[in-house]
């Protein structure tokens, strides 16, 4: 079998790396890559036996396989496939059957490599850490190598501290050391090794999730979507009706639901098509036959909830429907996933999100939460470095930044031999001890270890003191007054409070940018124009944010401002506390 160029790159990185350093790595292939060849590729070329885990049996089997057309066959070692051995140069081994028996897994193995390797957490105690952690008693020098084709987890960040193109991943919670290898999707479909997604919203309806709130994992709570999907019986009517439509001429639809109920609902619509129902109560036989039938185009209709993401390969696959909301990006990807491989009669996959989740599969990640349903991955120069960022941001029809999100420069930079972060940083909080810059959400000085001031702390002690007046922000409006520039904050009961700045001189126009500009750009980093008149500045007033709160103090001629505080989350977000 020969390897596919890209495939042949993913294996030399794994083996140059390797060679020089004993660090965990991280190769990076879109969905439909052909992982599993890779994997087989280093398996036979390895020098010592390679133990495979992965999570489903599915995984476990698919492996297997690419395995034995490369090399010797492999052992497989799943309760779900009713194999165990672990004998052979290479074994596959779901990890929740090699978990449960670590004493069969006490020859050495030189190489670990762990299939959709974004599952694997920081916590110590969980079956991933408890194996390996045994089988480096066994073998110290044993190299782990993980593949994925979403390096990026809602709870975690990246799951590597650091990336071969020369930005920093997650110093501080990374699973793994260094990304060795990445491919973009695009360039895969341009090549015809993967099909053509096209993705639209909802077409004859939509169901609204932004009401409802995600945890830290992307999940929605089940009472909370049930509740909601209760009163959208008509957009579900809507829905299936389409997908029958458009699914007569298809060959393979894959329906993702949002509760078990949900699912339910969907199938009892769809009773007079060739359709079936699988979640995680299915039982495995019962599931095997199901995918089977549908592999076999028996069935035309799949819907499942949360059970077809990974370890799922039907090429024929031709209409993906999502009609569940996800705060993932990883898990919209996986999903799409299931319709980009290339079947005979298959020109593109249709992808229709009728959860309205709004990701681009091109560029799905950024490393950070979105900030909100409405931010896409924009481009950021840092000013020191030139490394080209990609944050979270706002955009206009025409393309332009209006908006972004990032907090410091990703790019890794040289510093006396050693690879560190560049420490230019788009929003940050001074240390009042020494001055240093420190994350906006920093607690403690990471130069001089000071205990940085908590913002409802000190609001607290300030309050307490007499004529301070703590100004929820509402609106911000600019005006020209008396050849001054006007800027006119407006509270939530209709007060203002007014700040005047002048454009006679240099020096006054210099104090403008210094004091108000870089306080409330939306674009922290990127020049603004060289402002010479109000008018210019009015005109620019959506490139200016509006800070949270205001703190006032009173003074003989009227309100003196004391601080501005944006971003803020805290126990005076809803108040407007006033003292005399």
């Amino acid at each position: 079998m020969q390897l596919r160029d890209y495939q042949q790159q993913a294996v030399d990185s794994a083996v140059k790396h390797f060679k020089k350093s004993h660090d965990s790595a991280v190769l990076v292939l879109p969905t439909g890559a052909g992982k599993s060849i890779v994997i087989a590729e280093l398996a036979r070329i390895a020098n010592g036996r390679v133990l495979v885990l992965t999570h489903v049996k599915e995984l476990v089997a698919q492996n297997a396989e690419k395995v034995g057309l490369l090399t010797t066959a492999a052992g497989i070692y799943s309760a779900g496939l009713k194999q165990k051995s672990t004998t052979h140069k290479t074994v596959v081994a779901s990890i929740q059957s090699a978990v449960r028996a670590p004493k069969q897994f006490s020859e050495p193995f030189s190489l670990v490599i762990i299939d959709e390797c974004h599952r694997v957490s920081k916590d110590e105690d969980s079956q991933y850490h408890q194996l390996l952690k045994h089988l480096m008693t066994v073998n110290p020098k044993i190299r782990l190598l993980g593949l994925t084709a979403t390096p990026y987890r809602l709870d975690l960040g990246w799951i590597y501290r650091y990336h071969y193109h020369g930005k920093i991943g997650n110093p501080e919670k990374a699973v793994f050391e260094q990304c060795i290898f990445e491919l973009p999707m695009r360039p895969l479909i341009k090549q015809g090794f993967l099909s053509t997604p096209k993705v639209f919203d909802g077409l004859s309806a939509q169901y609204d999730f932004s009401a409802l709130s995600a945890s830290k994992a992307g999940q929605y709570q089940e009472s909370e979507v049930n509740d909601l999907l209760s009163h959208s019986g008509r957009a579900t009517t809507a829905i299936v009706n389409q997908l029958i439509e458009i699914g007569r001429s298809r060959q393979g639809v894959i329906i993702f639901a949002a509760t078990v109920r949900h699912a339910k609902e969907i199938k009892k619509l769809l009773a007079a098509q060739e359709a079936a129902l699988i979640t995680g109560d299915t039982s495995s036989d019962e599931r095997d036959g199901i995918i089977n039938s549908f592999k076999a185009k028996e069935i035309k209709f799949l819907i499942n909830v949360a059970v077809l993401t990974t370890g799922f390969d039907a090429p024929h696959v031709d209409l993906i429907a999502i009609l569940r909301p996800t705060a993932s990006v990883s898990l919209f990807q996986q999903m799409v996933g299931r319709g980009l491989r290339i079947c005979e009669g298959k020109t593109e996959c249709l992808v229709i999100d009728y959860a309205a989740n709004g990701y681009d599969l091109f560029f799905p990640e950024v490393g950070q939460n979105k900030a909100n349903s409405k931010s896409v991955p924009v481009q950021v120069h840092c000013p020191v470095c030139n490394f080209a960022n990609i944050f979270w941001g706002l955009v206009d029809d025409d393309g332009d930044i209006i908006e972004h999100f990032g907090r410091r420069c990703q790019a890794l930079v040289d510093n006396n031999e050693q690879k560190q972060q560049c420490d230019f940083r788009f929003r940050s909080k001074a240390c009042p001890n020494c001055g240093e810059e420190n994350d906006i959400a920093a607690r403690i000085c990471h130069s001089c270890d000071s205990v940085l001031i908590d913002p409802d702390k000190r609001l607290k002690e300030v309050l307490q003191q007499r004529h301070h007046h703590l100004f929820k922000c509402d609106a911000m409006l600019f005006e020209e007054d008396q050849k001054r520039l006007k800027v006119r904050y407006i509270d939530i009961d209709g007060n203002d409070f007014c700040r005047y700045f002048k454009f006679d001189t240099k020096p006054q126009i210099r104090a403008f940018y210094a004091i108000f500009i870089l306080s409330h750009t939306r674009t922290p980093g990127i020049k603004h124009p060289h402002y010479t008149s109000i008018k210019q500045v009015i005109a620019d007033r959506d490139k200016f944010k509006m800070p949270d709160l205001l703190l006032l103090k009173k003074q003989k001629k009227g309100w003196e401002l004391v601080d501005s505080f944006f971003d803020y989350v805290g126990r005076y977000q809803t108040q407007n506390n006033f003292i005399n």
